[in-house]
């Protein structure tokens, strides 16, 4: 809740400005006759309503799990990205089509001193309001607040640039209006589409931050019986929401009743200092024999020499059944994750023709 005020509070710290510099940068424009300026204003127009959908995306994302949703509406916020992406989009192409009308029928502006110091003004103000945004956006996690931060930024950037034309235009008697509009229609849709592109990724999937999974691997590994974490799997439904399942190894002699309160134990503590929910699997290690452990260690030797192989573990011996069984990670561009598998299984039944040996393709999620 605390972060959901928050985002709300910064819109409409966002929306308040955008409006202001809206009616400013409108006037000046009509008055002076600069379509760029004008476009401007239509810019910032767009960004005061991509700030009213943040407020509208963040309410609803916020909406309690039910029996239809029942992992929540956390996603809702990328699709509000999404929204946000299109305005930018088409204001951009808005502003490109004025300004290209402008470059075949060019019109003289008119600066006033006045017009000129809102202009400076709206450079200063944008800029601050755009830091002030994006570093929000990052503390609280939204990429709703970090893309209407780097807007912001930018459009500091074209009022500034604009600026810049109304002194050539002063000094030297040259409209670059028309050219300038098209300028900032081009940076307007790159924005769009950049966050469009990152809203996307975002329900795609993107890998978990590092440093997330690997305190969470350290907590884990603290716990005495844990002798490996492997297969970690955050699932994100929302910029704070994840649900997640983990592999640990534990000695095979560990009664269930000692495994039971270890795994409650992990999962109570990891979700007190990261909020996640783990469900978590078990890998029993049984290389306690001299046998087990030698085919073990003849593994890792003949993985080693596999440049592609990242990882091994799971690694398990069903001495009544003659079975070894294990988990491979290897890079995602291998080319042919099949016939590695194979040739590695051949070549341990090769040095264990007793045993059969079944890998599992495992990923570096």
């Amino acid at each position: 809740m605390e972060r959901q005020r928050n985002i709300v509070r910064v819109s409409i710290i966002g929306i308040a400005v955008n409006l202001l510099l809206v009616a400013f940068k409108a006037v000046v424009g009509l008055v002076t006759g600069s379509i760029a300026i004008i476009m401007d204003a239509v810019n910032n127009l767009s960004d005061a309503l991509s700030s009213v959908i943040t407020i509208v995306g963040t309410k609803l994302a916020g909406k309690a799990p039910n029996k239809k949703h029942p992992y929540g509406y956390g996603r809702i916020e990328y699709v509000t990205s999404i929204t946000i992406a299109v305005i930018v989009l088409l204001a951009g192409v808005s502003s490109f089509t004025e300004s290209f009308k402008r470059i075949l029928n060019p019109e003289t502006a008119h600066y006033s001193a006045v017009s000129l110091l809102i202009i400076a003004v709206a450079v200063v103000v944008k800029f601050l309001l755009g830091r002030y945004v994006k570093n929000q956006g990052h503390k609280n996690n939204s990429d709703s607040l970090i893309a209407s931060g780097q807007d912001a930024v930018f459009d500091s950037a074209i009022s500034l640039s604009t600026l810049a034309a109304a002194a050539i235009s002063i000094l030297f008697h040259i409209n670059v209006e028309g050219w300038l509009g098209v300028a900032i229609s081009v940076v307007i849709v790159k924005a769009g589409v950049e966050i469009l592109m990152d809203s996307l990724s975002s329900i795609i999937g993107n890998r978990v931050d590092g440093e997330l999974i690997d305190n969470m691997k350290t907590l884990i590994s603290s716990y005495p019986d844990v002798d490996g974490v492997y297969d970690l799997v955050l699932h994100q439904y929302g910029p704070q929401e994840y649900i997640g399942s983990v592999h640990v190894e534990v000695d095979d002699n560990l009664t269930a009743k000692e495994i039971h309160k270890m795994t409650r134990l992990i999962t109570k503590d990891v979700y007190k200092h990261f909020g996640i929910f783990l469900t978590i699997g078990i890998y029993a290690s049984n290389t306690d024999t001299n046998e087990f452990a030698q085919m073990k260690a003849d593994l890792r030797e003949l993985l080693s020499t596999r440049e592609e192989v990242l990882q091994m573990h799971g690694f398990y011996v069903d001495s009544d059944a003659k079975v070894v069984t294990f988990d491979l990670i290897l890079d995602f561009n291998t080319p042919d994750p099949a016939a590695v598998r194979d040739e590695i299984a051949n070549k341990m039944r090769e040095m264990y023709p007793d045993y059969r040996f079944y890998i599992i393709l495992d990923k570096v999620f």
